[in-house]
């Protein structure tokens, strides 16, 4: 275990700069810290789905593995030269996501973000996640980035979204199928 935090302010931070995990002091908008602070954003908006009451345990299981998993690849994110994720990670989050997806009906077209406050607080774990993942590609294009870390947030996004959907069924509420803009009551000229 490491440093047991005795004290939660330490103002090395109040001139704009932040430490890495190998004691680098980084801008706290250097993308290594976005990347590891969007992630640790993700890893906040889970933990907002697990907190809505009626989680069924097999929603509550996979997303607190992947609670843990999230706090490996922030650790990863925050030390130059780090590996933690594994290929292992990845094949995981495919079979949860096979799991989830196989009962679900096909989707023939686009859904709007909503539904019950579990599976609403999934689409929004699910754009963070996406922004978490542009985030580490920005930051692959100044240092290396471990490979199965973006792809990691790639299945990770995509699992979220069948969350939703499969929440959005076991809170009784029904997707909203996103219709275009002529067949919401407007003139093909664009007014109401």
């Amino acid at each position: 275990m490491g440093h047991r935090l005795s004290k939660i302010y330490t103002r090395t931070g109040d001139e704009g700069t932040t430490g890495l995990g190998d004691g680098t002091r980084v801008s706290k908008d250097h993308p290594r810290v976005e990347a590891y602070g969007t992630v640790d954003e993700t890893n906040s908006a889970i933990g907002v789905i697990l907190a809505v009451p009626g989680i069924t345990p097999d929603i509550q299981r996979c997303l607190t593995d992947v609670q843990h998993d999230l706090f490996d690849l922030g650790g990863e994110l925050c030390i130059p030269g780090c590996s933690v994720i594994e290929e292992s990670y990845v094949e995981r989050l495919e079979n949860e996501l096979d799991a989830f997806n196989d009962p679900l009906p096909p989707l023939e077209d686009f859904i709007l973000p909503g539904g019950g406050a579990a599976s609403a607080a999934c689409h929004v774990a699910r754009t963070t996640c996406r922004r978490a993942e542009r985030q580490v590609w920005t930051l692959s294009t100044h240092e290396p980035v471990n490979e199965f870390s973006l792809k990691y947030l790639n299945r990770l996004s995509d699992l979220l979204f069948v969350l939703a959907r499969t929440l959005v069924r076991h809170e009784r509420g029904g997707e909203v199928i996103w219709e275009k803009a002529r067949n919401r009551g407007r003139s093909s000229s664009g007014s109401p």
